[in-house]
């Protein structure tokens, strides 16, 4: 959402302008360093068709499992789902760029399904790859996936942010903890707060995994920021503490925690929402 679902004109970049999901106008042109990838490591990183994502195994999975790939809800080629609803085990074909290290890609591969999506509470879809396992895609193609933590962040833990879209990454840490983030009829809980400067996410980088420096562990997916200095309105989230009371600034950037999914993982090692305790909407 917010900056995540604009159209672009990176002319600093020479790239041509590409709609995103639900495009609010076009948006200022973005100077991008340009060395921005030789420091950052892109195995198992997803370019789609509008956003990032990433190759993903949970910590207990089998090599021999069906390979997961994550991004945002709002990602979803469905459309954003509605406040208060998920979708769950729908049939996909949704097509992946895999990246190596260096951000080349070197497989397209597709979904067979959408194991399950969200706006609420978190910003997720976690897709089942077709065909594919993760020891085949290692196989095949020499790429490791990230591994899910099953646990919480923390406050000041280096971070970074890796994009498929648009081949490129940030770098900062987390700064605070947000107890509710609104924008427009969304809301989620419990988001990452980045700090500033180093993570100024742009459009396309929804969905980019939120990776613990010099770890190969996603602690958090990336989903958007504050684009225009607004009050709780579409690209323009504000913070909600747990008095109600109300924050914003243009600039602001988050992302949204993902260790909750493992309180829906059953005695298989599958995503499943009938799990007791499980925290995701359902």
């Amino acid at each position: 959402m917010s900056r995540l679902i604009a159209i672009l004109l990176l002319a600093s970049l020479g790239v041509t302008a590409h709609a995103l999901p639900l495009p609010k106008g076009p948006r200022a042109l973005v100077a991008i360093p340009p060395t921005f990838t030789t420091q950052y490591n892109f195995e198992g990183i997803i370019a789609l068709d509008d956003c990032s994502a990433s190759l993903v195994q949970l910590e207990n999975a089998k090599d021999t499992d069906t390979a997961l790939v994550f991004t945002n809800g709002h990602c979803v080629e469905t459309g954003f789902p509605k406040p208060g609803t998920f979708i769950s085990h729908q049939k996909s074909s949704r097509a992946f760029d895999l990246m190596d290290a260096s951000g080349q890609v070197v497989a397209s591969l597709s979904a067979s399904e959408i194991v399950y999506s969200t706006m609420t509470k978190t910003d997720v879809t976690i897709y089942k790859v077709s065909g594919e396992t993760y020891a085949s895609i290692l196989q095949k193609y020499q790429i490791h996936p990230l591994t899910l933590s099953s646990k919480h962040p923390e406050i000041g833990q280096n971070i970074e942010i890796i994009s498929g879209y648009w081949n490129r990454g940030y770098s900062c840490s987390i700064q605070s903890f947000v107890f509710e983030l609104r924008e427009g009829v969304f809301t989620w809980e419990d988001s990452v707060h980045y700090s500033q400067p180093g993570c100024e996410v742009i459009g396309g980088t929804s969905g980019s995994p939120v990776i613990a420096t010099g770890t190969r562990t996603m602690i958090a997916i990336n989903n958007t920021g504050n684009e225009n200095g607004e009050r709780c309105t579409d690209n323009n989230p504000c913070e909600v503490d747990k008095d109600g009371n109300i924050s914003f600034q243009k600039g602001n950037d988050y992302a949204e925690e993902t260790y909750m999914i493992y309180s829906c993982v059953n005695s298989k090692n599958e995503i499943d929402l009938m799990t007791p305790g499980c925290l995701l909407l359902h």
